[in-house]
C-alpha cells in the first residue's frame, strides 16, 4: 500500500470527534481530515479553537496543506472545511455521493435554494479515485451505510474509516439516520476488513467506553479479533438485527438538525441577514416523538 504517512490526531471532547493531519514525511505536505468547527448549542456561539490547533501544528512544523477532506456530511459536529480553506487556500473535497445527501436534506429543510450538485466543494471523489499528499498516494473507497455518501480514505498503510468501525470496545457506527442502512454498513465493513491485517484504521469518534482515555487507532487484525459487535454478529442478517435493535435505543445526536444544514453546504455558515446576524433553520416534528421521560 506504499509508504507510511505520519498521522497526528486531535480529539474533541465536546463531540467525541477525532480530526487528523496526515503528513508525507519526505515532503512535509499534508491533508486535513474531518476538521471540527466549534459550536455551543446552548448559546449559539461558534469558535475556531479546534481548527486553530490544527493550523498551529501546520505552522510550527512548516507543513503545506494539499487537501482538506471530509469523509461524509457529519451529524454530530460542524465541519471546519470552509474555514480551513480560507486560511490555507487548499481545496476541499468529499465523496461524490454527497449530492444524494444534499437532495435528501434539501427536502427536510425545505431549502429550494440549496445547490444539490456538490459544487460547494472543489472536488468530489468517486470510488477508486486517487490523489497525492506529497509522495504519498491516497485512494478513495466508498463506505456507505452510516450515510449515503461516506467514504474511506486509504493513504499508504493507513485507512481513515470515519463512522463505520469504532475502537473494538466501541463496536460499529449507527445506521438509522436518513439514508443510512445497516445491511449496507455491514458490506462496507467487510470491504474494510478485507484490507491487509496490519492496515492502521483511524476512526472518526471515540465515546470512551467505561470512561477510559480516548483512543482512535486500531488495525484490521485487531478489529477482526475483538470488535464487540462483529463478535456478536458474524453474518449480515445477524448484524442487521443487532444494529437496528441498538439504533432504536439511541437518541438523535444533539447537533444533527443544526449541523447538517452547514455540512451539506461544505461547512459554510448561512449568510448574515439584514441585522448582520446568521441564523440556522430547525425543522420541527420531522423525526417522530422525543423520549420525554
Amino acid at each position: 500500500m506504499g509508504a507510511e504517512p505520519e498521522v497526528v490526531a486531535f480529539f474533541d471532547p465536546r463531540t467525541s470527534s477525532v480530526q487528523y493531519v496526515v503528513i508525507c514525511p519526505e515532503t512535509r505536505r499534508c491533508a486535513i481530515i474531518d476538521p471540527v468547527l466549534d459550536f455551543d448549542e446552548k448559546c449559539g456561539s461558534m469558535a475556531t479553537r479546534s481548527a486553530d490547533r490544527i493550523l498551529a501544528l501546520i505552522g510550527d512544523r512548516g507543513l503545506t496543506v494539499e487537501w482538506i477532506l471530509d469523509t461524509h456530511p457529519h451529524a454530530d459536529h460542524f465541519s471546519a472545511a470552509a474555514y480551513l480553506k480560507e486560511k490555507t487556500g487548499a481545496p476541499i473535497a468529499i465523496g461524490a455521493r454527497v449530492t444524494a445527501v444534499q437532495e435528501l436534506w434539501q427536502r427536510i429543510y425545505n431549502w429550494p435554494e440549496l445547490r444539490t450538485d456538490g459544487s460547494q466543494w472543489d472536488h468530489l471523489f468517486a470510488e477508486g479515485d486517487r490523489f497525492a499528499i506529497g509522495n504519498l498516494e491516497g485512494r478513495v473507497m466508498f463506505s456507505p451505510g452510516h450515510t449515503l455518501a461516506s467514504v474511506t480514505y486509504l493513504v499508504g498503510d493507513a485507512a481513515f474509516i470515519h463512522d463505520t468501525l469504532f475502537m473494538p470496545d466501541g463496536g460499529t457506527a449507527r445506521a438509522d439516520f436518513p439514508g443510512g442502512d445497516a445491511g449496507v454498513l455491514w458490506d462496507s465493513i467487510q470491504r474494510i476488513l478485507a484490507l491487509p491485517d496490519d492496515t492502521r484504521l483511524f476512526t472518526g469518534h471515540d465515546y470512551q467506553p467505561g470512561g477510559r482515555e480516548p483512543l482512535w487507532e486500531s488495525t484490521v487484525a485487531g478489529q477482526k479479533a475483538a470488535n464487540i459487535h462483529l463478535r456478536k454478529a458474524q453474518n449480515r442478517a445477524d448484524f442487521i438485527n443487532l444494529r437496528q435493535e441498538r439504533d432504536r435505543s439511541l437518541a438523535m445526536p444533539r447537533l444533527i438538525l443544526l449541523a447538517l444544514q452547514v455540512n451539506i453546504n461544505a461547512g459554510r455558515l448561512p449568510p448574515p441577514e439584514a441585522d448582520g446576524h446568521r441564523y440556522l433553520k430547525y425543522p420541527l416534528n420531522r423525526f417522530g416523538s422525543a423520549a420525554w421521560d
